[in-house]
């Protein structure tokens, strides 16, 4: 070959290098009326962008034109090659035959090194079939040939190519080995494309080793090269999709899955990748309980996998249709034997799929009554429960306990829900996002429930209350991995927030956000999201297991925790106390859930003055609502405090409404466990504490300058006098309009709104209320200071020494900017935080307290060191949460648990501004005394006027934790 050949025969690695540079100088070659063999090398380098990022059949005419000129240049090598690069093309585009076809002609016309570059190239198509000994017999031939042409990318690839068959195959040892020799070649050259391409690999790694956050990290580490060089990202998207739904995301993958396949038919792309596509979809769908999106998706993708001749992919399309199709209800006979015949297939490949399809065929049988099928089936799914990544155990180990429940061994059942449980805490807690360890605990949801059903049938109610803790709200036993110092992270999450305020300032303004500031604040919650997904855990599982002897002791006999366990669809009461553990039958749960919505429904409309009428509806649904979920237990609660452990899609319950909770010391709790924490969590030396207003509410926050006042200018250390309300503090009155008298600087007059309302201007500091910097003394009086007794769960380390006190920090107006809030925040004895809240259903990590700057989220939170003792949220929607995984909780309240919080007061409704501000001047009173959060929002309750807007504002209320 010429110089000019040479150079001609550059523009091949360049398309792997800079796709779109590569793309434009072949066009301008073949606009130059080239030479038959540098036309054969454009067209072939147009043929190639056209068929990975572009429109297939455009692929194929370029390549069959490459071909032809190949020829007629008399040129065996350059032939072979084009031929290898047209058999993939026709493969991809659906045409197996006629691709292998065409590899067969150009494996018999190269030679040495062509041939070995050949070789690869089917081999890489062996791949994609699932033929996976071919794919390694291939290109075992094609390696040696490769290096000793000191070959460096095409070894490179080929290395590449090796290990990620090993994956296919469960080798994850010999996979590493070759993705770290290929990367060493990489760094040698400037391949951008396949460098990506490398990193992407080591993603698919650290992913099929169990490494979940490394996968994320170095997935987006990949799309962010891709882009760089314009490029599609197809196959980076279906296995991102599979590490999403490992992590507990499958709606997320569905969304991905369904947006790529909109987007390569938009572009007429590989039909391989589509069908791909639909599998990833299918398998996502039917873990977001989808199951009808899930039979259509995965019925195309086995019609599409059996026109292209690849068993390895229809067998694992099969899988899930068949999933599907029992999900839908349709289990039967045909279904056993389809299942089996599919897991035969999977271990005939050697995918580390086939427990799961041996397990879907036990299970199958075992419904059918068919006891010696499914002994056989599960029998072969148990066998990977001790080895292989986490997920392959957790299949065995289900498989296992199926098996002992089919023997009527209830020890061999709880056993194997044990140790598959185990296997799952500690794939958990490599996980650092409390988002990601939350929806990983779905994957142990049947085991747990397998548990508890043994516990029903054999072993009594504190065998029930045992396995109901062992997978409740388990993420609130360690504390979130700290995002790190990243100053990306930092960067991203302060234009965040001035992006979020300035959205919101168009709201207010009546008007709606710009479309291009609404994508703006969206593409940076997804930077952040995914920033903190790839954070790795540090903390080891939990070894302080739970103990229900250690619970009543802690107990004794005057406070009851009533913990509620849902066993098919049934709620079972666990009251605990006197040392002793009891069980009662309630309702049901989805009557329960409906009217808990009812009862929100109601709330919301008491906020509002007008709406008294309602006031009776609202007590007669908490009646019912009692019925359903405590049943005959609500007569053995005894006359102490108590405590309520719901599950995670009942935490709306205003329990305050209930009948026979309505005037006792009551909190809630996400689990027993995370109670025993909080009772065991000591307070910070020193009591500082916090008022923090933030713009826009209604009465502008007007308990916090009275609360400056009260612990400030009108208090003296250690004078030990709790002051009450003062007069005139604003609520609704007869008039339904708002009356606050002078005596509470800041409150605004006009119509008493909700505190999901926008009426005020940002907040000064108050006319007659101490500035943030001049805030002056602090106490807190013991109980009998006050003449209240020493209320049951009051705390003596509470209590503050004169030298102890500290004076009040107030933030308000500019001062309440996030920064600044943060720092105050950071180890404080109590906060009291007077902000807008704002609930996110679809992100609940991004669930918001308005500050001066913008929003203050839950991810800010979990940069604290340390969050405040007590912290009272006196805003609505803060008690609200997303209800994920198995029964996880994500939320503000359950961000602050983990994290040194013992105690919170927030609110689960919309709730009247105005009436919350005696409502919480009436709670610090209380605190004031040395009462516990739950005492002081019981006597605070009790305090109120008797009004509707007052009673609902009051109910929206609970104390969470145990300080």
């Amino acid at each position: 070959m010429t110089a000019g050949n040479d150079s001609v025969l550059q523009l091949l690695p360049m398309v792997f290098a800079a796709p779109g540079e590569a793309l434009t100088r072949a066009e301008e070659l073949l606009a130059a009326d080239p030479p038959p063999l540098h036309a054969s090398v454009a067209h072939q380098v147009v043929g190639i962008w056209q068929r990975d990022f572009g429109d297939t059949r455009r692929a194929l005419a370029h390549l069959r034109r490459a071909r032809d000129l190949a020829a007629r240049a008399d040129s065996a090598e350059r032939e072979a090659d084009v031929l290898a690069t047209l058999g993939v093309a026709l493969v991809h585009s659906g045409r197996t035959r006629e691709g292998l076809a065409a590899f067969e002609q150009g494996v018999a016309r190269g030679s040495g090194h062509t041939r070995a570059r050949v070789l690869y190239r089917r081999a890489y198509v062996w791949w994609v079939l699932g033929r996976h000994g071919e794919a390694l017999e291939d290109v075992r031939r094609a390696i040696p040939v490769l290096r000793q042409a000191d070959d460096v990318i095409w070894t490179a690839r080929a290395l590449t190519l090796r290990a990620t068959v090993h994956l296919a195959l469960g080798s994850v040892e010999r996979a590493d080995a070759d993705f770290t020799a290929a990367e060493r070649l990489w760094d040698t050259t400037g391949q951008e494309h396949d460098k990506a391409d490398a990193v992407e690999s080591r993603g698919l790694a650290a992913f099929r080793s169990g490494d979940v956050p490394a996968a994320l990290r170095l997935l987006d580490e990949a799309e962010e090269r891709y882009a760089k060089l314009g490029t599609p990202t197809f196959m980076l998207t279906i296995r991102r999709c599979e590490v999403l739904m490992a992590a507990g995301l499958p709606t997320e993958a569905l969304a991905e899955a369904d947006g790529a396949i909109a987007a390569l038919d938009g572009i007429g792309g590989q039909s391989t990748r589509k069908a791909e596509l639909l599998l990833v979809a299918a398998r996502a769908a039917r873990l977001a309980d989808e199951p009808r999106t899930a039979l259509a998706r995965a019925a195309l993708a086995v019609r599409l996998f059996a026109g292209q001749r690849r068993g390895w992919y229809e067998t694992h399309a099969r899988l899930v249709l068949i999933e599907a199709r029992v999900a839908t209800g349709r289990a039967s006979g045909r279904l056993v034997a389809d299942a089996a015949a599919v897991a035969e297939r999977l271990a005939s490949f050697g995918a580390p799929a086939a427990p799961e399809a041996s397990l879907l065929a036990g299970r199958i049988a075992l419904g059918l009554g068919w006891t010696a099928d499914a002994e056989r089936h599960l029998g072969v799914a148990a066998r990977s429960r001790h080895n292989g990544p986490p997920l392959a155990r957790m299949t065995g180990w289900a498989a296992q306990a199926l098996r002992a429940r089919a023997a009527g061994s209830t020890r061999g059942v709880l056993e194997a829900c044990r140790r598959g449980l185990d296997v799952l805490d500690d794939h958990r807690m490599t996980l650092g996002a409390s988002e990601l360890r939350a929806r990983a605990t779905a994957q142990g949801a049947e085991l747990a429930a397998l548990a508890q059903r043994a516990s029903l049938v054999s072993g009594g109610p504190r065998r029930l209350l045992m396995w109901s803790e062992r997978w409740r709200a388990t993420v609130l036993s360690a504390p979130p991995t700290r995002p790190p110092a990243d100053p990306a992270l930092l960067s991203g999450m302060t234009a965040f927030r001035e992006i979020a305020a300035r959205a919101e300032e168009a709201r207010g303004g009546g008007g709606r956000p710009a479309p291009a500031l609404e994508r703006e604040q969206r593409r940076l919650e997804r930077e952040i999201r995914s920033r903190t997904l790839h954070m790795r855990g540090e903390a080891p599982g939990d070894g302080d297991r739970f103990d229900v002897g250690r619970l009543l002791r802690r107990l004794g006999d005057e406070v009851r925790l009533v913990e509620l366990a849902v066993l098919d669809g049934r709620v079972h009461v666990l009251l605990c106390g006197q040392g002793r553990v009891r069980r009662f039958e309630a309702g049901l749960l989805a009557e329960a859930e409906r009217e808990a919505e009812h009862v929100q429904a109601g709330l919301r409309r008491l906020a509002h003055p007008g709406a008294e009428a309602r006031l009776p509806v609202v007590e007669a649904a908490g009646a019912r609502l009692q019925e359903l979920l405590l049943g005959a237990a609500a007569a053995h609660l005894g006359s102490g405090p108590v405590v309520v452990v719901p599950p995670g899609r009942l935490h709306r319950v205003p329990w305050a409404l209930l009948p026979a909770l309505r005037e006792r010391v009551l909190s809630v709790s996400p689990s027993a466990s995370s109670w025993l924490r909080a009772r065991d969590t000591s307070p910070p030396p020193g009591g500082r504490q916090v008022l923090v207003r933030g713009p826009g509410l209604a009465t502008d926050g007007a308990e916090v300058p009275e609360l400056a006042r009260r612990y400030g200018a009108s208090r003296t250390p250690g004078d030990g006098r709790g002051q009450g309300p003062a007069s005139g503090v604003g609520y609704a009155g007869p008039s339904g309009r708002s009356e606050v008298a002078p005596a509470v600087p800041g409150a605004a007059g006009g119509s008493a709104l909700s505190r999901t309302g926008e009426r005020g201007a940002p907040a000064a500091v108050a006319d007659g209320a101490p500035p943030a910097t001049a805030a002056t003394a602090a106490t807190a009086a013991t109980a009998t200071a006050t003449g209240h007794g020493p209320a049951t769960g009051a705390r003596d380390d509470l209590v503050l020494s004169p030298d102890e006190v500290r004076a009040p920090t107030v933030l308000e107006g500019d001062a309440a900017r996030v920064p600044r809030v943060l720092r105050e925040l950071d180890g404080a004895a109590l906060a009291h935080i007077a902000a807008h809240g704002t609930f996110r259903a679809d992100s609940p990590l991004f669930s918001s307290l308005r500050m001066a700057d913008g929003p203050l989220i839950v991810h800010d939170f979990e940069r604290l060191d340390r969050s405040p003792y007590r912290i009272i949220l006196s805003c609505c929607d803060t008690a609200r949460f997303a209800s994920v995984g198995a029964d996880e909780l994500l939320g503000l309240v359950t961000a602050l648990l983990p994290l040194g919080t013992a105690g919170v007061v927030a609110c689960s409704a919309p709730v009247n501004d105005a009436a919350v501000v005696p409502l919480m001047l009436g709670l610090h009173k209380g605190l004031d005394a040395g009462l516990s959060l739950a005492e002081a929002l019981r006597d605070a309750r009790a305090a109120l006027p008797g009004d509707a807007v007052h009673q609902a504002t009051g109910w929206a209320f609970s104390a969470f934790g145990a300080a």
